[in-house]
């Protein structure tokens, strides 16, 4: 193989080997709103503490959010991904608060009533998930949307 040959055979092996970056199909739309913590034990839920007011079932290790009842008519509906602030994780709203609360998430901490304790409340910013094909770009301003 000569010189010129062999550096177009490394060419077409670096262009078959790229992948093309897939977009994500999610856009991540920012909000800012009040989180708590709970645990699943009566004395924070009811009888059944395990079972969310949508009918799922928590495990010790679930990332679950419940959400005040005004978030799910901005979009923080039932299955929504959720990326939290400080959180490596992403959490999936299947629990919904009493209809006192305005603007509030509780993030579930199993059994941990310590880790509840110290998270306490605090104002933070959230990023929920939308399908990008939902969106009707001209109803929102660039600024509105987050490609975190």
């Amino acid at each position: 193989m000569t010189g010129k040959s062999f550096i177009v055979f490394l060419l077409m092996v670096s262009l078959t080997g790229c992948k093309e970056k897939k977009e994500d199909s999610y856009v991540w739309l920012p909000m800012e709103v009040t989180a708590t913590a709970y645990n699943s034990v009566k004395s924070q839920t009811n009888e059944q503490p395990t079972i969310t007011a949508w009918g799922d079932t928590l495990t010790l290790d679930s990332n679950s959010l419940a959400v005040s009842r005004d978030l799910i008519a901005k979009g923080l509906t039932y299955g929504t991904m959720v990326r939290i602030e400080k959180f490596p994780d992403t959490f999936l709203i299947n629990d919904k608060m009493h209809p006192r609360w305005r603007n509030r998430i509780d993030i579930h901490m199993g059994k941990d009533r310590k880790r509840a304790m110290e998270w306490g409340r605090k104002k933070i910013k959230i990023y929920y998930a939308v399908l990008r094909d939902s969106l009707d770009a001209s109803s929102m301003g660039a600024s509105e949307i987050n490609e975190k």
